[in-house]
């Protein structure tokens, strides 16, 4: 289909609504992520498999991906109604993140068509999940600087090394891995290669990180002489570096084609501003303070601004003057907004605030704390807020990088 016809689309968003209404869990009897990266029980993981695979089962899922790998081959329009559909009845995360959004748009765009047919079908049942594999202990945020190492040998590479903040590790099935193939290049950035690894393979240990929220949403991948297969090579060998750029651009939003859902979920100014409603201070509502109605105000007009950004890109005349404004500062103006609505929650709702998940005093059963602890994660995941003012003051502005 290369045009969407108005009925068509309407009788599809329907049919999603009706769909998400009957089957979204309300209790599972446990308590649901927040975010993929706050999955830390095998029933959690189960759980939210189980619940992937239904979505895509019914065509909720993947909906504007090609039939040829699992999708709908649908116009997008539509994956963006099921997803409304989705977000209106507050379903439980989709959990594939790393898959869904960017190995599987990367493999559409990039990789072979043995690749395609191999991984994207199982992105979309979440069949194979899949984890990332860029950071490393030690670098911190300067990619370039990866040093775990792939020496080819055949028919594949032999990898030694280790990689951090692995979400999801101990249950993926493949990883997206940016490793160091030629440590002679001139620039670091050209000895780099990009490679989809067995996470099964032989020599390959992943170890639990507990996190600030208490769980073990992260870990750490130990590779000893495991072996990566050189068909699963992304883009040339050495040419990983343009790989992984791209890559970072799917998982930072300035580029299209992710399969759809959401894989978080949190407070936006709406929830906030329903708890300042019921919030109290010596019996007084707290909105009755002029500067507590301010700030709630501020955070209700930057998400109508955010919204409204997103809503210009798609008009070419009101981004003529920096194309990439808007797609380049998104994640940054959104995760930080997230966090700085989250603090403000927390100290809406008081001493109680203090107080975390399943603690007698906890405001919410500690919701507002547990929202604002994983609003870090966002901050730093996919680039941290440091080095994503530098991608607009470089990129958009034209700033020097000294």
């Amino acid at each position: 289909m290369s045009t969407v016809d108005p009925k068509d689309l309407a009788d599809f968003s329907e049919q999603a609504d009706a769909w998400f209404a009957e089957n979204v869990a309300r209790d599972p009897g446990f308590m649901l992520p927040l975010t993929f990266m706050e999955v830390g029980t095998d029933t959690q993981f189960n759980f939210l498999r189980d619940w992937q695979n239904k979505v895509w089962e019914a065509g909720y899922l993947g909906a504007a991906w090609p039939k040829a790998y699992g999708g709908g081959g649908l116009p997008q329009a539509f994956q963006n109604a099921a997803t409304r559909a989705m977000r209106k009845r507050q379903g439980p995360i989709m959990l594939n993140a790393i898959g869904l959004n960017w190995a599987g748009p990367l493999l559409l765009e990039m990789g072979t068509e043995t690749q395609k047919q191999a991984h994207l079908k199982g992105i979309l049942s979440a069949e194979d999940i899949w984890c990332q594999g860029f950071s490393e202990p030690g670098h911190g945020s300067d990619l370039g600087s990866a040093q775990t190492r792939a020496v080819r040998d055949g028919d594949h590479f032999v990898v030694n090394g280790s990689k951090i903040w692995t979400t999801l590790g101990r249950y993926a099935k493949y990883m997206i891995l940016l490793a160091r193939t030629d440590p002679s290049a001139e620039r670091k950035y050209d000895g780099l290669s990009f490679f989809l690894m067995p996470m099964k393979a032989p020599g390959v240990e992943t170890v639990p990180i507990r996190k600030l929220t208490g769980e073990h949403g992260f870990t750490q991948t130990f590779f000893t002489d495991a072996k990566a297969p050189a068909d699963g090579l992304v883009g040339p060998e050495g040419g990983g570096w343009k790989v992984a750029m791209r890559t970072l651009e799917y998982e930072r939003g300035a580029r299209g084609g992710q399969a759809g859902g959401y894989v978080s979920v949190g407070a936006n100014a709406f929830d906030v501003f329903e708890l300042a409603q019921r919030t109290k201070r010596g019996g007084q509502p707290v909105l009755d303070d002029p500067l507590v109605a301010d700030e709630m105000v501020g955070f209700l007009m930057e998400i109508q601004a955010l919204t409204l950004n997103g809503q210009r890109t798609q008009v070419p005349e009101l981004i003529a003057d920096r194309p990439q404004g808007i797609p380049l500062a998104s994640k940054l103006m959104g995760t930080e907004m997230s966090r700085r609505l989250n603090d403000f929650a927390v100290r809406l709702t008081g001493v109680r605030g203090a107080y975390y998940v399943d603690e007698p005093e906890a405001a919410d059963n500690g919701l507002w704390a547990r929202n604002y602890l994983n609003a870090f994660s966002a901050t730093i995941g996919g680039g941290t807020s440091q080095i994503q003012a530098n991608i607009v003051g470089e990129h958009v502005l034209g700033l020097p990088k000294s």
